[in-house]
């Protein structure tokens, strides 16, 4: 499937051939920490999958609890994270954050990862009151 998407204020877009199959969601703690809630939701697609059209994104290089270092791809601007991807040498997967891309509503997640970090009030959302707008 082809997708396309940016950041919030325009200055940084992409296009992706991805899998929607691959849709995840990750409970990690630093997803919640850096996505800023509960758990992030990404679809990975292939270095030569995966373009930026405009902008160029400003790296932060994180270290997770394995020691894998992760290369973060986010606007200098607005700050929207767009992908995560590995650092130095090897095969590049890049991890596209799902609300950045345009078609989000058709990338429905299929699996889940670290759901031992996830928070425990999540399955419980979907009963509370809800408003359609604010």
């Amino acid at each position: 499937m082809k997708i396309n998407g940016g950041c919030h204020c325009g200055a940084l877009t992409y296009e992706a051939e991805i899998d929607p199959e691959g849709v995840t969601v990750c409970h990690c703690t630093d997803c919640q920490k850096m996505s800023g809630t509960a758990f992030r939701t990404v679809i990975r697609a292939d270095k030569g999958k995966f373009s930026m059209l405009s902008g160029e994104p400003k790296i932060y290089v994180k270290t997770a609890e394995s020691g894998t270092a992760r290369a973060m791809g986010f606007c200098e601007n607005c700050g929207t994270q767009i992908f995560g991807t590995s650092v130095g040498e090897g095969p590049k997967i890049y991890g596209i954050r799902v609300g950045t891309v345009t078609q989000s509503t058709q990338l429905a997640p299929k699996q889940q990862i670290w759901k031992r970090s996830a928070q425990p009030w999540l399955c419980e959302i979907g009963g509370l009151p809800a408003q359609e707008e604010q």
